[in-house]
């Protein structure tokens, strides 16, 4: 298997490239359309053929011409709904989740809603890619949650039940680390640990509303969360 990481300085945005050499597939988690050379260099590199680009959230609003730029990588996107094969069960029930194959690796896509609308999450193996779940008031497009509601059922019911040991991997690390992992974040993440439900919407409604398109422009990137309580976290806890 071939793993790599892109982080963007200015931004804190995080992408992932996920590949079976074997089989010459690959799949991206949240890339970004300023990054489409460099991903092409890195897919030519090893002759991969792009079978899925996974969106776990966007900003698209904000990002004028994000999307014709990932696009142009020649994959599906995924994002918003889950992919049309859905998992057997209860045909009157709406599907938590669905899989995605790339080589002879699969990823789970999983509904978990709160950051934005229609957020996604993806596992594969033993890491759970969430993008800006966990990243309650430290996105740069974003200082708000969209779904707070959502969003406490997301992480709470959903992300905080998974092994202790399940890896969390981030679409944002502005001076935080992209990486931490179930059981440290259910102990210490400083809007959901030892919270109540109650507690963490209250404490939401106290953060300034979501930025609009006509006040954030792709070319002019909002101004970095400098010290949020999320990324004290994940600078302090290891």
């Amino acid at each position: 298997m071939y793993f790599r990481l892109l982080h963007d300085e200015s931004s804190g945005a995080v992408s992932y490239l996920l590949a079976d050499l074997d089989a010459g597939e690959a799949v991206l988690v949240d890339p970004r359309g300023a990054d489409v050379p460099v991903l092409n260099a890195m897919l030519d590199e090893h002759q991969l053929r792009l079978r899925w680009l996974l969106r776990t959230h966007e900003h698209d609003a904000l990002l004028t011409g994000e999307a014709a730029a990932l696009d142009a990588l020649g994959a599906p996107r995924i994002q918003h709904h889950l992919p049309a094969s859905q998992p057997q069960g209860n045909p009157g029930a709406e599907p938590s989740h669905a899989f995605l194959t790339f080589g002879n690796e699969h990823v789970q896509v999983v509904r978990t809603p709160g950051h934005t609308a229609g957020c996604l999450s993806y596992l594969w193996r033993d890491r759970l890619f969430c993008g800006g779940l966990l990243a309650v008031d430290a996105c740069p497009f974003q200082p708000r949650p969209a779904l707070p509601e959502a969003l406490w059922d997301s992480v709470v019911n959903d992300v905080f039940k998974r092994p202790a040991e399940t890896l969390l991997f981030t679409g944002h690390a502005t001076q935080s680390r992209a990486v931490s992992n179930v059981l440290e974040q259910r102990r210490w993440h400083p809007w959901f640990g030892g919270a109540t439900r109650d507690e963490f919407l209250a404490r939401v409604r106290t953060l300034p509303p979501a930025a609009t398109a006509s006040s954030t422009t792709a070319s002019t990137p909002p101004p970095r969360h400098e010290h949020t309580d999320d990324d004290r976290l994940l600078r302090t806890h290891h």
